[in-house]
């Protein structure tokens, strides 16, 4: 597939509209898309003849309010249909980029966490705990609570949305895709955990997810609203920046696998990245946009250059270190060398001296964007 500046706007528009999702979505949803992809967004705009530029400015802004508006009304009415058909009590979240707002497609899968409300797991050594206020010990188990729930939540999807696609062959959450949704809605069978921060906090964003992987038979333990908390607040000290420069490197891991190149690193740990950087750094962009693209490229390009210091670094809910693979400095390489090549040719658009060169430096590079002001 191409990789000229032209084809990747035009792979742009494409995912923020969600024609590039179209064929899983309702036809009535269909019908709005195709309609609103007719419109114009401000940033095609902003940048004429400098297409480089336009790119990397539409590449940071977030979906269409309208879309994400859509993807959680979606995400309700699957809840809606699961608490009334399912036996027990359950509770219903959501996790991922959606609420974060750090999604990139207007057709995005909304992550729903399928929470057994009449079961949880707690940490011994939390106040509640030793306070003795649990109930009493069951025989019952995190795998065989959340193995049942996922069978059952299986047959009440395909009960409640019969012409919609149940894919279960995932190993965490059950994909609902088509029929008369809106949006696709991955479910996630869960139970909460209650950690010792939670026990002393009470609040929700310390409270763990404990999710079933069926392939394995365990669970694993999340801190999705512990994320969600940590980079939103720290997305506000900025502006915006940050959740900017989370969508540009989402955006073109998603145009470098466009071009048939695999970049192995998640969209949490490209979150736990730029979590990471100089928020000094991506503040300068609510003036000057340009200046995050600058951040973003120097962040990536010095974790590549200084592993030791990367592999140091923690996901911002505390939970692991983000490079806790060697492989994903495969992925940070491929990016970081794409974000290199997009702020040398943002450069040359912005610099008629930088232009002459092939290949310019990047701190000049770095320079010549990072007070540019675009209206």
């Amino acid at each position: 597939m191409s990789n000229s500046i032209n084809d990747r706007i035009y792979r742009l528009r494409s995912r923020r509209s969600g024609l590039d999702r179209a064929s899983v979505i309702a036809m009535d949803a269909k019908d709005f898309i195709v309609n609103r992809s007719l419109t114009q967004e401000v940033w095609e705009s902003r940048a004429k003849d400098k297409p480089n530029t336009t790119f990397a400015l539409g590449a940071m802004q977030e979906v269409d309010p309208t879309y994400t508006r859509i993807s959680l009304e979606t995400a309700e009415r699957v809840s809606n249909q699961l608490a009334k058909r399912m036996n027990g009590n359950m509770e219903f979240e959501l996790q991922g980029s959606v609420p974060l707002n750090v999604h990139i497609r207007g057709v995005s899968d909304v992550d729903l966490l399928a929470l057994e409300a009449d079961f949880l797991t707690y940490d011994t050594r939390g106040v509640i705990s030793r306070g003795g206020q649990y109930n009493s010990p069951t025989t019952r188990t995190s795998v065989g609570v959340l193995a049942a729930r996922r069978a059952e939540i299986s047959r009440v999807l395909r009960e409640a949305f019969p012409a919609a696609h149940v894919d279960t062959s995932g190993s965490k959450a059950i994909k609902l895709l088509g029929g008369s949704l809106a949006r696709p809605v991955d479910v996630v069978p869960s139970h909460w955990h209650d950690t010792v921060e939670y026990q002393a906090s009470g609040q929700k964003h310390d409270r763990a997810v404990a999710i079933l992987d069926s392939n394995k038979g365990a669970t694993v333990e999340n801190w999705p609203f512990l994320h969600i908390k940590r980079v939103r607040e720290r997305c506000e000290s900025t502006s915006g920046g940050l959740r900017k420069s989370i969508r540009l490197c989402k955006n073109l891991k998603a145009e470098l696998e466009a071009e048939g190149r695999s970049v192995n690193i998640s969209s949490f740990d490209i979150a736990s990245i730029m979590y990471r950087a100089n928020m000094t750094g991506l503040s300068v962009g609510s003036f000057y946009e340009l200046a995050i693209l600058a951040e973003t490229q120097r962040h990536l390009d010095y974790l590549w250059n200084n592993k030791e210091e990367a592999r140091r670094l923690i996901v911002p809910d505390g939970s692991r270190f983000i490079f806790d693979a060697e492989e994903k400095f495969n992925g940070l390489l491929q990016l970081s060398v794409a974000m290199d090549n997009l702020l040398r040719e943002v450069a040359k658009e912005q610099s008629y001296l930088l232009s002459l060169s092939e290949t310019p430096m990047l701190d000049a590079s770095r320079e010549a964007v990072i007070k540019t002001m675009i209206f």
